[in-house]
């Protein structure tokens, strides 16, 4: 186990042994979790000290990430307030764009860019810290948050991992 240092808060606490510095798990949340990179995405995530949340669409999804432990709330992925809502107090947001432009059902935006942009208002309005795109298009809005990144399936071997890697980090 790593030390860490007890003067810090606990609710952010930095390891002090690490070259690249950590923040303990904080709430983090995967927007289109139920798709096959998200459902990865999470099974990374989910680990004692990590309260991990999933947004979906599909019911039956959502009862198999409840029983491993997962927050869910099932929702319409074009609706930012379906979205910010279940942001609410999380310090990361990763945002699965598939979800964006897969055959779900979009009540709200039929187009890919309206989803997204309502995501990054949705992430904003909920003061979500981070925000990490797992998306391999490109034309990404801007979030307005500082603490951003990107992960392409096309340039990382393991989305999942980097994912992990990313939302464990002290700073992007």
């Amino acid at each position: 186990m790593i030390p860490v240092d007890a003067s810090i808060s606990s609710s952010r606490r930095f390891e002090t042994a690490s070259m690249a510095p950590t923040i303990s798990p904080m709430p983090v949340i995967v927007v289109g979790a139920d798709t096959p990179v998200g459902l990865s995405i999470v099974s990374a995530l989910i680990e004692p000290d990590r309260e991990v949340r999933a947004f979906v669409t599909d019911a039956e999804v959502s009862v198999s990430l409840k029983a491993q432990g997962v927050k869910v709330a099932l929702g319409d992925v074009s609706d930012p307030s379906h979205v910010g809502r279940a942001c609410l107090n999380c310090f990361s947001a990763v945002l699965v764009t598939e979800a964006a432009r897969d055959e779900r059902e979009r009540a709200f935006a039929r187009d890919r860019r309206t989803v997204l942009e309502g995501w990054t208002e949705a992430a904003r309005e909920a003061d979500v810290t981070r925000v990490i795109w797992v998306d391999s298009l490109g034309d990404l809005p801007t979030t307005g948050i500082d603490e951003t990144a990107v992960v392409s399936p096309e340039e990382v071997d393991d989305v999942a991992a980097e994912v992990v890697r990313l939302d464990d980090l002290a700073n992007l």
